[in-house]
């Protein structure tokens, strides 16, 4: 996954609250396999109207839409199902980031996964964000590792949980992050056999014990 630490680029308003993730991808749509492209099903059924003409006006319409890389919204964006494909779709879309007050909590966490930042502003922040920004794309400059997004010569602090954060800056998943701490982890199971050896089953093939952190079983008791 590639790190994020600066991006310098046109953000799109979608000045809307409670976004859930149905809108962001609409069920029906996640038939489709990833390999596709998901960009094409962002906020479909706000997008075009019954039928299937763009809807006037409405952000993601804009000519210059696909240029932004970072989506500022109102509060509550992501709430609802706990569908990966919701942030499919903004990345596949062309999005790194989302500006909002507030996030659904599974949502911001599977964004971050995908390499796509949440950053939290406070609401009056996020107000002022939009007042700043036009209908087309503006440039907005946001920075993970002062914590800052700046728009139209105004700065913000953002806020994204110390873990999440690292995970950005290095370009980590929940795998990646894991193997941070292989050694501590090896050390607790070999330190785990040594102590309990009778927890650990005996198996073969690919779920075997590796063997460096094997110990040998001690012999049975002959009568």
């Amino acid at each position: 996954m590639e790190p994020f630490r600066r991006l310098s680029a046109p953000a799109l308003a979608l000045p809307l609250a409670n976004v859930d993730t149905d809108q962001l991808i609409p069920a029906r749509f996640m038939k489709a396999p990833r390999s596709a492209g998901y960009g094409g099903f962002l906020l479909h059924d706000l997008r075009v109207d019954a039928d299937g003409a763009p809807v006037p006006g409405f952000p993601l319409n804009h000519p210059q839409a696909t240029e932004a890389r970072t989506l500022v919204a109102r509060r509550n964006f992501g709430a609802g199902s706990s569908r990966e494909a919701a942030v499919y779709a903004l990345v596949d879309f062309g999005f790194r980031c989302v500006v909002a007050p507030s996030f659904g909590d599974i949502f911001a966490a599977n964004a971050v996964n995908n390499g796509l930042l949440p950053a939290t502003v406070p609401e009056a922040d996020l107000e002022a964000i939009l007042a700043l920004m036009g209908e087309a794309p503006t440039t907005m400059d946001v920075d993970l590792e002062s914590g800052t997004l700046a728009v139209s010569g105004r700065t913000f602090p953002f806020s994204v949980p110390e873990t999440w954060r690292a995970k950005l800056l290095n370009g980590w998943d929940d795998i990646g992050l894991a193997q941070q701490h292989a050694a501590a982890i090896a050390a607790f199971a070999r330190d785990r056999q040594r102590a309990h050896p009778w927890v650990i089953p005996a198996m073969s093939g690919p779920a075997a014990v590796p063997p460096q952190a094997q110990i040998p079983r001690p012999s049975p008791t002959q009568s």
